[in-house]
């Protein structure tokens, strides 16, 4: 199976910023452990401090079974439930409603390639 780059972004509420950022230092053992056996690694977050802009990237083999199996867990689903509130025009679950954004550029792959 093919690996899959994912990357996504998500508006934070400027106002709650620094709660954010302590909620994720660090993430609570069982939701790291949810997400690794969802089988999604080289998971990495990055905000702009200047508008709470959120930028998500990971790594996955089947996304689609990544995704049932975070909506599956009642950790997960918990943990998410706890999230929405930092979140700006979330129609649900910030794991499944996250905007995704297409990919046009891959250094390794185009190195490859030529």
């Amino acid at each position: 199976m093919e690996r899959v780059r994912v990357a996504f972004r998500l508006q934070v509420r400027p106002e709650l910023l620094d709660d954010y950022r302590a909620v994720h230092s660090p993430v609570r053992r069982e939701m790291l452990e949810a997400i690794a056996a969802s089988g999604r690694r080289n998971y990495s977050l990055f905000i702009d401090e200047s508008d709470g802009t959120l930028f998500g990237y990971y790594e996955v083999d089947d996304d689609d079974a990544a995704q049932a199996s975070l909506a599956a867990s009642k950790v997960a689903s918990q943990w998410e439930t706890e999230m929405s509130r930092f979140f700006i025009s979330l129609g649900g679950r910030a794991d499944q409603a996250a905007r995704r954004l297409p990919e046009v550029f891959n250094l390794t792959e185009q190195l490859e390639g030529s």
